[in-house]
Order: C-alpha cells, then structure tokens, then sequence
C-alpha cells in the first residue's frame, strides 16, 4: 500500500495475506504501534511477537530501494532490515525494556544493482504488551538531514501529561517525527514544574492523572502560561470536561492519530493568524 493522501491506519489497509491477520484480532498496543507507524513520515520498523515479524512504512520502503515491498509489512523477514541488525545487542537490550538510541551507524541499502551507504541515527523504543515487552519500535533519521526533512516551521512545542509510561513514549515519539519539540512527564506536578521552566504553545494531558487531575493541573497551567492551548484526552467521554471554564478541545480515548493531528493543525493555524 503506498499512502498519497491523507494518513491511514491499520484498519485501512489489506492485513489478509501479512502474518499479522485480521487487525480486529489484534491487541490495542499492537494496532496502536501499527497506527504510528503507517502515519509516520520517517522510516519507521515495528518488529513485534515472539516470531519476530515485522511492520514498515513506505517512507522505509523509498529509503530500502525500488525492490523493497511497499507498505504495510508483516511477515517474518528471510533477510533482517538493515536498521534491527545494526546491533543485535541494542535490539536485545530493546527488547528487554531500555529505550536505546544509536548515532550514526552506518547502513547499506541494495539501489541499481550497488550497494549504498550512508550514516543514520537508530531509535529503539520498547513496547509493552500487558506486563511483558511485545515488540519494538525503530524509527531511522539521517545522521545530517538534508534540508527537505528537517522539522516544519510550524513546528510546536508540546508537553504531554500521561502517567501511562509506554502511551507517553509512543506519543511523544510520534510527535517528534512530525517534526514538533516534545516533552513528557507522567503527573501534573512534574508537569507544573516544566511549566515554570519552559515555554510550550501545548499541553496535552489526560483527564485522569494520579494526585492533582488534568482539568485543575491546566487551570494551573494557564495561570503560569496565559497563551498555552490545552488538549485533553479522556476516557469519559466530555462528562468530565463539561463545565470547564477555558479554551480548550477533547480527543476521545482511544483517539485515532489523525484526531490528534487536526487538533494540532487546529492550535497551528490560530499561532498563525493570531487569534
């Protein structure tokens, strides 16, 4: 599947012939980390299960050459992609919990018959399913980006309020492939305290959080940061939100990643015009 238009996600595409099966069967971590992936403009690889299977996007399709497979991918490899054999102690260490980042490592992609290399930094982020780590995440940067993937002017500065550890990395790190500056904390204490330091054109912040809750932390928050632009995401639907007295909008949890992408968008086009 090679994506033209608007983002897709897993319930998208053709899943029928992969290993993965039918996405209806698959845990919400799983199609989570799918959803990333697809929607990721960076090469990215999800290898996941105890087989070993593993997903890419097209973006990693361009980057492997013209004989790679197109998106979306879920067999388990004959060959290992070049960025999950960079390290095998990396990936192991991965796979046992640590978020591992490698800085450029040299990699080789098969193009018009030669071998061609060139420097990338690796990212691996480990993905918990239940109280176990069912896969990783990998996503591939150039060690020197060229100008044309370099991070959009429109760029936001984003602090992400989510006590769940494995959904505040999986946020965060699909907030930075799409080009924002973004920074998590898992309460609304700690999250008061970035606040006090920096300066962010969002927060976005469950409802529910251990201690203080969403709600009062961004009342708090906007006392410290009067233009601050508020997302809350909720599992209750708007009860909880119903009477807030500030500016603010609400994603439905689970949110699909285009949901998220508009409210940004959203937060861009007002910075832009000054409203």
């Amino acid at each position: 599947m090679h994506e033209t238009g608007n983002a897709a996600g897993a319930a998208s595409a053709d899943w029928s012939a992969t290993d993965l099966g039918d996405p209806l069967a698959w845990p919400d971590t799983l199609r989570q980390c799918v959803d990333i992936v697809l929607n990721t403009p960076l090469p990215m690889l999800l290898l996941w299960g105890p087989r070993r299977i593993v997903v890419f996007n097209d973006a990693y399709a361009d980057l492997a050459g013209p004989r790679h497979p197109r998106a979306p991918g879920g067999r388990v490899p004959a060959v290992w992609p070049a960025p999950l054999a960079a390290s095998p102690a990396a990936l192991e260490r991965a796979l046992g919990g640590d978020v591992v980042r490698l800085e450029r490592q040299r990699l080789s992609f098969l193009r018009d018959g030669a071998m061609e290399s060139a420097d990338y930094d690796l990212f691996y982020t480990p993905v918990r399913d239940g109280a176990a780590v069912g896969g990783v995440l990998c996503a591939v940067a150039p060690s020197a980006p060229p100008a044309s993937v370099a991070a959009p002017a429109d760029g936001l500065r984003i602090l992400v309020v989510e006590d769940n550890l494995d959904s505040q990395y999986l946020v965060v790190e699909m907030l930075r492939a799409f080009g924002h500056e973004a920074e998590g904390v898992g309460d609304a204490e700690n999250a008061l305290a970035m606040l006090a330091r920096n300066s962010y054109n969002v927060l976005f912040s469950d409802v529910s959080l251990p201690g203080m809750s969403g709600v009062d932390m961004a009342r708090e928050a906007l006392r410290l940061q009067g233009g601050l632009n508020v997302i809350f995401a909720s599992g209750y639907g708007d009860a909880l939100l119903r009477h807030v007295e500030f500016a603010h909008q609400s994603l439905q949890k689970p949110y699909e990643l285009e949901q998220l992408q508009a409210a940004l968008a959203t937060v861009s086009k007002q910075l832009h015009s000054g409203v």
